[in-house]
């Protein structure tokens, strides 16, 4: 007996209500706008980072440490005030105007259940995840101060040393193996659950049942480290402390446990007394000014997005890491319109959404995946060599039993798209083709239509519309841009102009093997290490 026949209308109707319950702007308050501290016009500094994720925030650290004064962008907001609700972030049942970047209807990756539509018109806000939507594809990215370490699941994979080859082909992995990998999961706190508490807690349920069936078909699976305080969740789940990974609070932010960079990276970088840090600020371009310095052009938001003030200031040395999309997308932009003329060829190109294909299996009644679900997921399906898919088991966390079964696949792949200049919308395009995706579903069947032939289950079609067994229309893990090795020098440096440098994911040509995170920050780790040594 599958899920969709085995719930109650009442449970139906009850998660569906909860997830509709909309909360206005005025019922939870409103996090500051730009601040007096903030980077003020007309300022002189000797380093700018564009962007406060993974490849900034190392960036920023690094270079405070050798003791440069750091000042950092941010387009999102600092998420550093509670509501009137008590919290910083909203949960993923119930989303929020704190949810979403700028929409008024959320966009949710699983956008549907029990064949009824989960999304809701929320207020217009500087909310914490992007939805950015493209020809074929919506790329999700975290909007804040930390960046994407605010909206992933926090699986700090790294990728088989036999594969690292098609992750990054310039890079010597005896080095990021031997130094910077092990740098990277210790300044993000990386770790791995306890696995006699795993095999216990109701929590990790449905992980249970996916590695169960991982194994009954043969496949190999792993534990993944993950950014979570673990003596934090195991209070959690005895009662002792409030839930937060135990409460359904992953993609739109997490309130206690989960380290995102504001707890790691981040935090260390303020502690040096070097770096300052300006939300809702974004950059509309960077130009060559007089002394070989740079000049570059900020807007400053409210939260209703509304453009309240412009900033000129110079910089000796920019850093841009506003991410795979927001640094592809200025670069493409400020190369064609004449800005940046000097800047090859490469940029804009490389650009892949690391094979990401999502699925959900209907379970039989004798395996319930769990009410209750960690949003912070353990293990993963390794079938790369033989179907070219890791597959990481997601939690569903709706409050219910549903017999689901979540995964999001990260798959091989050859596609890659590349960003272009639009001159009569004044946008920058992406081709990516939605059929690419093709590919990546053909890879994540080698899992899991064997899982389904040995358990005698299907595939969930209610969960992504229109009777779809695959969400192939997303990715959250964007990729490529401003390639290594082909747009930047081989270790971020962009060819044409001294004194400007790519420090983020658009670094890495299209896919990882797996979540990417870490290899981001690894890579910042080394690159930063040379740069500073010869640069500075």
């Amino acid at each position: 007996m599958s899920a969709r026949s085995s719930l109650p209308e009442l449970s139906r109707r009850t998660f569906l209500t909860g997830a509709g319950a909309a909360v206005g702007v005025a019922a939870v308050g409103l996090p500051r706008t730009a601040a007096a501290a903030d980077i003020p016009n007309g300022a002189s500094v000797p380093v700018l980072v564009i962007g406060t994720g993974y490849g900034g925030a190392v960036t920023a650290l690094r270079l405070a440490e050798a003791g440069v004064d750091v000042q950092m962008v941010e387009m999102g907001m600092a998420w550093d005030t509670p509501g009137a609700d008590g919290k910083i972030f909203s949960t993923t049942t119930a989303p929020d105007h704190r949810s979403y970047w700028l929409r008024t209807r959320t966009k949710q990756p699983v956008s549907n259940f029990f064949g009824f539509p989960i999304d809701k018109d929320v207020p217009r806000f500087t909310g914490i995840l992007d939805a950015e939507e493209f020809a074929g594809i919506t790329v999700y990215q975290g909007r804040g101060v930390g960046g994407g370490s605010l909206v992933n699941g926090g699986m700090a994979v790294t990728p088989r040393r036999d594969l690292f080859g098609q992750v990054l082909p310039t890079v010597d992995a005896n080095e990021m193996y031997g130094v910077y990998y092990p740098r990277a999961e210790a300044g993000l706190g990386a770790a791995l659950v306890d696995p006699a508490w795993w095999g216990s807690t109701a929590a990790y349920q449905y992980s249970r049942v996916g590695k169960k069936h991982a194994e009954r078909s043969g496949f190999p699976w792993r534990f993944v480290p993950t950014v979570y305080d673990w003596s934090y969740m195991k209070a959690e789940a005895a009662g002792t402390a409030t839930k937060s990974a135990l409460a359904g609070e992953v993609l739109y932010g997490n309130n206690a446990g989960k380290l995102s960079l504001q707890k790691t990276y981040l935090a260390r970088a303020r502690a040096t007394g070097r770096v300052t840090i300006s939300p809702l600020h974004r950059v509309t371009s960077v130009r060559p000014a007089s002394g070989g310095r740079y000049a570059v052009v900020l807007e400053v938001l409210d939260t209703a997005g509304t453009v309240t003030a412009t900033k000129e200031v110079t910089a000796d040395k920019v850093f841009f890491a506003a991410g795979s999309v927001g640094t592809s997308k200025l670069l493409t932009k400020l190369k064609a319109t004449g800005v940046l003329p000097n800047l090859n060829g490469e940029i804009g190109k490389g650009w892949g959404d690391n094979g990401n294909v999502m699925c959900g299996r209907a379970n039989h009644m004798w395996d319930p995946t769990g009410a209750l679900q960690s949003t912070i997921p353990t293990i993963g399906i390794d079938n790369w060599d033989a179907g070219g898919a890791f597959a990481e088991v997601a939690p569903l966390p709706v409050g219910i039993e549903t017999y689901a079964s979540l995964y999001l696949s990260i798959t091989k792949t050859p596609n890659r798209a590349q960003f272009t200049w639009n001159p009569t919308t004044g946008k920058v395009d992406l081709g990516w083709q939605q059929s690419w995706k093709q590919t990546s579903i053909t890879a994540a069947k080698t899992i899991f239509d064997k899982i389904n032939s040995k358990e005698g289950t299907i595939y969930r079609t209610d969960l992504f519309g229109g009777y779809k067994i695959w969400n192939d229309t997303l990715t959250y893990h964007p990729l490529g841009g401003a390639v290594l090795g082909k747009a930047t020098d081989n270790h971020g440096r962009l060819h044409g102009y001294s004194g400007l440098y790519v420090v983020d994911g658009s670094l890495i040509p299209g896919a990882a093997t797996v979540n990417p995170f870490v290899t981001i920050t690894a890579l910042a780790e080394r690159n930063i290490d040379h740069v500073r040594a010869t640069d500075f």
